[in-house]
């Protein structure tokens, strides 16, 4: 059974694809990540997650680096902490390709006292910040 929270769980949805390619669709890639991601949110809404009007994309940018203006928003977003408690992403890879980058985003998590909560994922590491 879980508990009550007195104050909603404020969820961000991070999306990101490396090409600019089929960007141009009415619906692509970026559509289809977020579209899963809400749907997971509002799958938890019993346990007070509110999804956050907010998007962070980043359309036709790598993830070999974290200079990305939706990333970037993201990160700051989190440290104002506008973003306080749970972050959807279709795979912890869409936020970054390096490894020593995720580690700098946990840091911002945990800085914060976030938690992220990635989109259930066999491909997904699970660690203790995780929801």
């Amino acid at each position: 059974m879980s508990q009550v929270r007195s104050e909603p769980i404020r969820c961000a949805v991070y999306t990101r694809k490396s090409s600019e390619e089929g960007l141009e669709q009415s619906f692509n890639s970026l559509h289809a990540q977020r579209e899963a991601c809400e749907a997971y949110v509002l799958s938890q809404r019993h346990e007070g997650w509110q999804l956050l009007p907010t998007q962070y994309d980043d359309g036709g940018f790598s993830g070999g680096n974290m200079e990305r203006p939706g990333l970037k928003k993201l990160l700051d977003d989190i440290a104002s902490k506008k973003i306080g408690h749970r972050l959807s992403s279709i795979k912890w890879i869409v936020l970054t390709r390096a490894l020593s980058d995720f580690a700098r985003i946990v840091e911002t998590f945990d800085k914060q006292a976030s938690a992220s909560s990635p989109l259930p994922s066999s491909s997904i590491p699970r660690h203790p910040w995780a929801g």
